[in-house]
């Protein structure tokens, strides 16, 4: 019996750039539908259609293109735009790449509706999975076997991580206006957030899982695309962690 997570709607931007995004973004909406009776909403940025992932996408999943001819993904941009079409009290922002547990999930949203205004569904550790696991997982589909190898994989980095996947109330999400659209590309934007919220003084939770990342190959948007991208991003940072709560409100308008 699925789960009733109807209230939560999951969010997922992607640029199939591989093939190997391509294999994600379906593992990771085909779990979303065999756990839980939810919302899952897919935006494909890129180009021009190629037609695959709309072809064998779930036809549950409401998915939209959009024809974007930048080569750099506009992250913060297109998860702002996703968030005010949002008509569930709770909304997920997912990476098309990162697994955990279905338990993690449930737990996060029953922490939403009971307390919190933002839960992490995993306890700040993102390990990489290794492709010959990879294989194995995306064979059988059983969260025990990347559990089971923990061991073999080695974390993404040496720091306590606020993105891959989260859970947050939307109205709480719109009235801190959203994501920094000043972060352009792959960046801070998620340590932005959660400094974002700390301001706000969001109250906050995780859960004490791990997450586990889906191997892929790293284009332009999977790291800064130049060390200048890189100063600008962490110049936001900066300015999130001295601001006070009037700073940040209307930093989209």
């Amino acid at each position: 019996m699925k789960t009733d997570l109807t209230d939560v709607t999951f969010l997922i931007l992607v640029r199939l750039d591989s093939v190997e995004r391509l294999e994600n973004t379906l593992v990771i909406t085909e779990s979303f539908v065999k756990y839980f009776d939810t919302n899952v909403s897919v935006w494909e940025a890129e180009t021009y259609n190629k037609g695959l992932l709309q072809n064998l996408i779930n036809r549950k999943i409401n998915y939209r293109f959009i024809e974007d001819k930048d080569p750099v993904l506009h992250k913060t941009m297109y998860y702002n735009q996703m968030t005010k079409e949002v008509k569930t009290p709770y909304m997920a922002i997912w990476d098309t790449d990162t697994v955990v547990d279905e338990k993690a999930i449930t737990e996060s949203v029953i922490q939403l509706r009971e307390k919190y205004d933002a839960v992490y569904p995993y306890n700040g550790s993102f390990y990489d999975i290794p492709e010959i696991i990879k294989r194995l997982y995306v064979k059988r589909k059983d969260i025990q076997i990347l559990y089971r190898n923990l061991h073999k994989m080695r974390l993404l980095y040496d720091k306590i991580l606020y993105g891959g996947a989260l859970f947050v109330k939307t109205e709480k999400h719109l009235e801190a206006d959203g994501d920094n659209e000043t972060i352009y590309g792959w960046g801070n934007d998620d340590f932005a957030r959660y400094e974002k919220w700390k301001t706000l003084e969001y109250k906050i939770f995780r859960t004490q899982n791990p997450l586990f990342h889906l191997p892929h190959p790293r284009g332009i948007n999977s790291k800064f695309r130049s060390p200048f991208a890189s100063k600008i991003s962490m110049a936001e940072m900066k300015n999130l962690v001295n601001s006070v709560k009037e700073d940040i409100t209307g930093q989209n308008r």
